[in-house]
Parts: C-alpha cells; structure tokens; sequence
C-alpha cells in the first residue's frame, strides 16, 4: 500500500519541480533547488520544518529503531530489514527526501533570505541546516556538502569528511545565532509558519544550544573539555520542557504524523509488543510501556503519544540534555552525586511528559535510575541504559548505543548489527567517482570507538 507524504506544501510554480509529495517511505537526484526571490520565506520554512520531520519520523526513524530493536520487523521489507537485509537501493527513497526535500530547500531559504536582509530566516534556516546535518552525518558519515545543493551547476559534489561537517555545524550556528541576534529581524519575519517556535528567537538559540551540547557528547568518550563544553551548551539551552524542538503533527491526511500513516497503511509490517525493548520494559515493570505500545496484545500498535495522527516527532527534548548533563559530568569530573540527580531529573521529565502516575515514577527511580557509583564506566552505562528506554523511536538512540554499547542488543542474525547506512543506490550509479565505499559496519563514524 502506497504511503502518502507527511505534509506537502504546494509552492509557487518554480518549487514545484524540487518538492513533490512522496509516495512511499522504503522516491530523484539532486535537484536544482535555486527558487526565485518572489517564493516568500514562510512558505519556504514550513515546507522544510515539515519535510524534516517527515524524514526523520518517517524512513529514519524505522531504520535505527529496527536496528536497535525498540521495534519488530514483522513482515515484508521491515522483516527483511530487521534481519540486517539492507542494499544501497533501500536508501533511494530516504535520500531525495533528506538532500532535496530538506537540504536544498533549505538552502534556498537561507540565501534568499539573506539576499533579502531577512535576518530572522537567516538565522533559523542556519540552525535547521545545523541540525539536518548533524542527522545525516551521523547516519552516514562523510556527506556532500561544501560542493552539493548547486543544481546543474554541479551534479557530482564531492563529499565533505564527517569529522569536518561537525565543525561547519558549529560554524553554522554560531552564524545562526548572531543572525537572529540582529537587531534589525528584517523586513519579513516568522511567525504562524514557524511549527516549531512560532518565530521566538529565543527558543531558536536554545535549540542550536541544544545541537552543539549533542555534538560534543558524541566526542566525549575520553576526552573530558569535550565533556565540559556539553556542559556549557547544555546551559545555554532548553531551561525546560516548553523550549525542546519537537514538531507537532496536523490531523490532515497529508500532514499526519509519519508512524501514524505507516501503521494505518501497512499494519501488521512492524510491531511493538513483539521487539525486545517490550520485552525488557515487562520485565523492568516500566510504567512506560503502556504508553508507547498499544496495551490491546491483538494490535500490536502503537501507543497514543507516539502513534496518533497529531503525534510529535521529537528532534532534541528536554530529557535528552539532562541525560547528556549526567554522562558529561561523570566524563569531565566523576561527581556522582550531581549526576545521580541529573539522571533521576531525566527520567522524571520523560515520565511526567509522558503522563505517568508520580508514584510510578518514585518506584521506577528507586529500582532502575538511581545512579550507584561503582565505576565511571559502570554509572555512564546506566545514564545510557535510561536513554535507550526514554528516547523513544528518536534516531539519537542508535548513536548513543553506537557511542557507549548500552544497552548489550543481541543480534538478530548471529553477525554484526548495523553501525551506519549505506549511501543509495543513485549516488553509486550518478555520482560513482565521489562516492566513499561502506558497508552496513565499515567504516564506523569517527566518534564511534
């Protein structure tokens, strides 16, 4: 059964050749993006904060949640997935829905906007690429970038190392923020077509904040200034749960959230009470599970927070700084008494959003989040094991299992479990010469040791 896009925003006549409502999640080269400067910057915004949701709730979020087994491949290609049965012509669909869809759209808006003196959507479209960037550099690693998103002009981009996109990530929002910090907002500013922040500048800065605090965890692993400067981005960012970046998904047909149209579409494909993070979650008593897994045993679906039409697609929640707070501090000093109440603060946030019962949460914290302080390591292993469990069907999951082997997934096929995606099939074929040769475990992401 076909699955119909998460939310297509009908542009101008010049946007209607680079966006186009897709037809299924498991459809084209890079397009030229370059819109003229009559497309008026809101369009434009909504279009790649829907986009962006749309894929990385949708194909993304499938792909590392059957990799670290949060769900059940159950039948046809999510069973084949499941077991590890990935070729490069998997990912044709993911990747026009990433580069044309969000980046270069994206890029559109950003320099538009600052041909334009829109300093607001200079500076929030800055962020938006920041964070797109840092999700796909952390599927696949070295990515066109530098030379990519420049139409005819060059349709066989050379690809930026991964360790380097992280440092134009930085650059990017560091720009982002002085942008937004203009006093001048520009002639034209955001407001309804922003979905995330309705145009609030602070709330922006607090999410690039919120990038740079998960960019430096992810170098953390021995390495204690990376540590502290998590830390400090931490600080700057989300000062609670109201600021986090999370997209709210309409009730349209069209608009709806990605899990919710699969699931009504293809039922039955991927199920949730059957995938060992079920299983774990019954035998932990977590009070959580009924809430993220239909409680019907016949459904098999989804629960209502994450499998409604208007379900959020969460991109960094408040939750997700706390838990970096407590392994940044265990990493940079070893203070287990400040990030034992970091770790029981994470939790806390995750279950209250959630709704659950306060004494459940007490019960759950006692049992499973408090921190004992045997070891370093031993304390970021049980930060991380609660990630695994609050960080539902979010794609950061796979890179904080990749980062710390927490929690220890037995593989489903006896071999190796995935480390990374394949670049698609359409970038072998068009684009052979640049394009660096990987399988599904080699070579592993430079933060990945």
């Amino acid at each position: 059964m076909k699955i119909k896009i998460f939310f297509c925003v009908l542009l101008a006549g010049a946007l209607l050749s680079t966006v186009s409502c897709k037809k299924s999640f498991f459809t084209d080269y890079n397009k030229n993006p370059n819109a003229p400067d009559s497309v008026p910057p809101n369009l434009l915004l909504s279009n790649v904060e829907a986009s962006l949701a749309y894929t990385q709730g949708g194909d993304i979020s499938r792909f590392t949640s059957l990799f670290t087994q949060q769900v059940f491949g159950h039948n046809a290609q999510s069973q084949q997935y499941y077991n590890y049965i990935l070729n490069p012509g998997t990912f044709d669909n993911l990747w026009p829905d990433y580069y044309t869809s969000v980046l270069n759209n994206n890029d559109t808006l950003m320099h538009l906007s600052d041909r334009k003196g829109y300093n607001m959507y200079s500076g929030i479209s800055r962020i938006i690429m920041a964070y797109s960037l840092q999700l796909g550099v952390d599927l696949w690693g070295d990515l066109p970038y530098s030379q990519a998103m420049k139409g005819d002009k060059n349709l066989k981009p050379a690809y930026d190392k991964a360790q380097g996109l992280y440092d134009t990530i930085v650059s990017l929002v560091n720009k982002g923020i002085e942008y937004i910090d203009n006093p001048d907002p520009g002639l034209i500013t955001p407001g309804v077509d922003d979905h995330l922040y309705g145009g609030d500048a602070a709330s922006w800065k607090y999410f690039g904040h919120a990038i740079l605090a998960r960019l430096y965890i992810h170098q953390s692993k021995g390495n204690a200034a990376m540590a502290n400067l998590a830390l400090q981005e931490v600080g700057k960012s989300f000062p609670d749960e109201k600021h986090a970046a999370i997209y709210i998904s309409s009730t349209s047909e069209n608009g709806a959230n990605p899990w919710y149209q699969f699931t009504t579409q293809r039922p039955g494909d991927e199920t949730f009470v059957d995938a060992p993070l079920a299983d774990s979650m019954t035998a932990r008593n977590d009070p959580r599970l009924n809430i993220y897994v239909d409680p019907n045993p016949d459904d098999a679906a989804l629960g209502a927070y994450f499998g409604s039409a208007n379900s959020p697609v969460e991109f960094i929640t408040f939750e997700e700084l706390q838990f970096i707070s407590a392994e940044a501090t265990l990493r940079a000093t070893g203070d287990f008494a400040a990030a034992a109440i970091l770790l029981k603060d994470a939790v806390t946030t995750n279950m209250t959003k959630l709704g659950v019962a306060a004494g459940d949460i007490t019960t759950y914290i006692a049992a499973h989040a408090t921190l004992t302080n045997a070891s370093v390591d031993a304390a970021i292993a049980q930060v991380a094991r609660e990630e695994y469990y609050a960080l539902y069907l979010n794609p950061e999951v796979f890179t904080v299992w990749r980062r710390t082997g927490v929690p220890v997934l037995p593989s489903v096929t006896g071999g190796p479990i995935p480390r990374r995606l394949l670049y698609p099939q359409s970038e072998l074929s068009y684009n052979t010469a640049n394009t660096p040769a990987v399988t599904l475990y080699s070579p592993k992401l430079f933060w990945d040791n």
